[in-house]
């Protein structure tokens, strides 16, 4: 019986170290032949007619000299014509419900929001002894004429397992829990829905 659960403690964890790396390989070399085929397929088509052999990766070295190009446009124009091609996005129908969703996704990947967050806190939401995590974006500037002078912070409540998503309450100082943890630890505890611990 013990050697039958060392076996199976074995295998689950040859499994988990497994997978991770066969899904990023396996994505990788998708993500190769796919931009290989599509930008790369007709130019080596013109070169193995003509030369009479094909360049391996092509598609890649093309895909990556336009994004270039775009990011040089973008910069020179002071995203002038970032702003006009998203315009255009935004306006088209069903493609604005595409666009938006992804666009955020890769804010999210190239530009983490930990930047925008102060810290991690704990408030008491969304009742009295239960705690959400939250993190704070800002001091409230509104004027609150029940709150006296107490001071009250914008607190972002993130959605579990996308951050992105989520909604905003007004908690006051004394109410709140600060977190003796990095915004990015706790970032990684909403998105595994608390599968990892700040101590992980």
């Amino acid at each position: 019986m013990k050697d039958k659960r060392i076996i199976k403690s074995i295998f689950i964890t040859g499994l988990t170290a497994i997978i991770p790396l066969v899904l990023t390989c396996y994505l990788v070399a998708g993500l190769f032949h796919f931009a290989d085929g599509i930008l790369g397929k007709y130019i080596n088509k013109f070169l193995s007619r003509y030369i009479g052999y094909q360049i391996p990766g092509l598609g890649i070295l093309i895909a990556i000299l336009i994004i270039l190009f775009v990011g040089a446009i973008i910069r020179v124009s002071r995203m002038k014509v970032y702003k006009w091609m998203e315009g255009v996005f935004f306006r088209i129908p069903l493609v604005n419900k595409i666009y938006l969703p992804i666009r955020r996704i890769v804010d999210f990947l190239f530009f983490p929001p930990q930047k925008s967050f102060r810290s991690a806190v704990l408030v008491e939401y969304p009742r009295k002894g239960v705690y959400s995590l939250g993190f704070v974006t800002n001091e409230n500037s509104l004027e609150f004429k029940e709150k006296g002078k107490r001071k009250m912070y914008n607190i972002f409540m993130p959605s579990s397992p996308y951050p992105l998503t989520g909604f905003t309450i007004i908690v006051d100082e004394k109410d709140l829990v600060v977190l003796d943890i990095g915004v990015e630890e706790a970032l990684r505890l909403v998105v595994s829905g608390g599968l990892i611990n700040p101590q992980d």
